[in-house]
């Protein structure tokens, strides 16, 4: 019977076939040991000389690192073995025989390994790591599909900025200047008046020449949108989505964790509600830890850091002032100098994995905010229109899948927390 390395714990005792590759061996004498990787999983089989056919042993002896194979053999309950099975082998066939693997078991640099991409991917962390990432996309589709939330999808070739024109990709469009997208935010704005709440998922770009840990050119986000939703709604929202992804990576992807070796502290604390603090008061904590920043200085990765380490879990700042965010963030009603905006900061140095804000929605202020950051008025006529016929409140907030999936798995950099990433000066494989 044909199987998958995951269901072998309800299959004890019966014969099966699997199909997949060879992690790596060890045989010699009498007896060998094949650990084989089928996409769902890892198992070790054993091979006995005595129970093999000579064209099975000759099989087993040639095997080269990821070589194709099928083996035949019957399961057997193993409380040693991660999955609590083995398999006795009774027949070994070569699918393919693997050219000498670039990776091998031993230690290689990051460059080399970026280079390898499309093959490092078959490592274990790799793919803990991936597959973690897997559960979080699919449970964003099911948080926002089971509050009603309908999907959008924003254009990734786009007329305009969302947020400046200094970090853009821009590309031509049968003789006029496209930018491709730096998020679909602008596009749900009138969707919500269609559908009342919608989000976007898909990937965007930014151009920004940066080498962080925290940074890539092409990343995913998701964006939801709001009709009707004030401030406090946003809040309440985004504590809402980061504690539900969470515990559903904690319920589903413990052997995922244990591979990477996450200490699920600061996870299992994240559960609402979350600390929050203004801006302000922000800048007084970080001033009284002897930092030198102002008020009206833009937090960097260091600031979100000492921030979040504090209270071991998610935080909330809010209120931030107006000149260091985005022209489209509803001015605080009390302080015309600050804005509706809050920022979820992660702890364990991974800094902000959420940014919101109520949207303006008067015609005639958005208008001035978007003449004072000198962005092109024609280009955000369509973005005005939505003020024009039937304006109403709304909010919003994004968050990146990778930062977001870096944090949960304690990778320190993003690079692998996407299949293929694009940093600066790198875009092969």
């Amino acid at each position: 019977m044909k199987s998958t390395i995951s269901q072998l714990s309800g299959q004890v005792g019966d014969s099966v076939v699997l199909e997949g590759w060879l992690v790596k061996k060890r045989s010699g004498g009498k007896i060998g040991f094949l650990n084989l990787r089928d996409g769902s999983g890892e198992v070790q089989g054993v091979a006995s000389r005595a129970e093999l056919d000579d064209a099975s042993w000759e099989a087993i002896e040639a095997l080269t690192q990821e070589s194709t194979l099928r083996v035949t053999g019957t399961v057997q309950e193993d409380a040693r073995a991660p999955s609590g099975v083995e398999i006795h082998l009774t027949a070994v066939e070569i699918l393919d025989l693997s050219e000498e693997f670039p990776i091998s078991p031993k230690e290689h640099g990051v460059s080399f390994l970026l280079e390898q991409r499309h093959l490092w991917l078959r490592s274990r962390r790799q793919r803990a790591a991936l597959r973690v990432r897997n559960e979080v996309c699919q449970a964003i589709r099911d948080f926002f599909y089971e509050r009603d939330f309908v999907l959008i999808d924003s254009p990734i070739l786009t007329p305009a900025a969302c947020e400046g024109t200094s970090t853009l990709f821009e590309t031509d469009y049968f003789g006029s200047p496209a930018y491709l997208s730096q998020s679909g935010q602008l596009y749900l704005e009138p969707a919500a008046a269609a559908f009342g709440k919608v989000y976007c998922f898909g990937p965007t770009f930014r151009a920004e020449k940066s080498k962080t840990r925290r940074h890539l050119m092409e990343f995913w986000m998701v964006e939801p949108e709001v009709a009707f939703m004030d401030f406090a709604g946003v809040c309440e929202l985004a504590e809402e989505f980061v504690a539900a992804l969470v515990t559903r990576v904690l319920e589903r992807c413990a052997s995922e964790l244990d591979a990477l070796e996450r200490d699920r502290t600061t996870l299992e604390a994240a559960t609402a509600p979350f600390p929050r603090m203004t801006y302000s008061q922000a800048i007084e904590t970080l001033q009284s830890e002897g930092m030198s920043v102002e008020w009206g200085d833009d937090f960097g990765a260091e600031e979100e850091t000492a921030l979040a380490r504090q209270h071991g879990k998610p935080v909330l700042v809010t209120h931030f002032p107006a000149a260091i965010k985005a022209f489209y963030m509803e001015p605080d009603p009390d302080n015309a100098e600050q804005v509706l905006g809050v920022d979820v900061l992660a702890p364990d140095g991974y800094g902000e994995i959420i940014g919101g804000s109520q949207r303006i929605h008067d015609y005639d202020l958005l208008l001035s905010r978007i003449r004072e950051h000198d962005l092109p008025i024609e280009a955000f006529q369509w973005y005005l229109d939505v003020r024009k016929y039937g304006t109403f409140p709304h909010s919003g907030f994004g968050m990146g899948i990778e930062r977001f999936v870096a944090w949960v798995t304690g990778l320190r950099h993003l690079r692998e927390t996407i299949p293929y990433p694009r940093m600066l000066n790198k875009i092969y494989p």
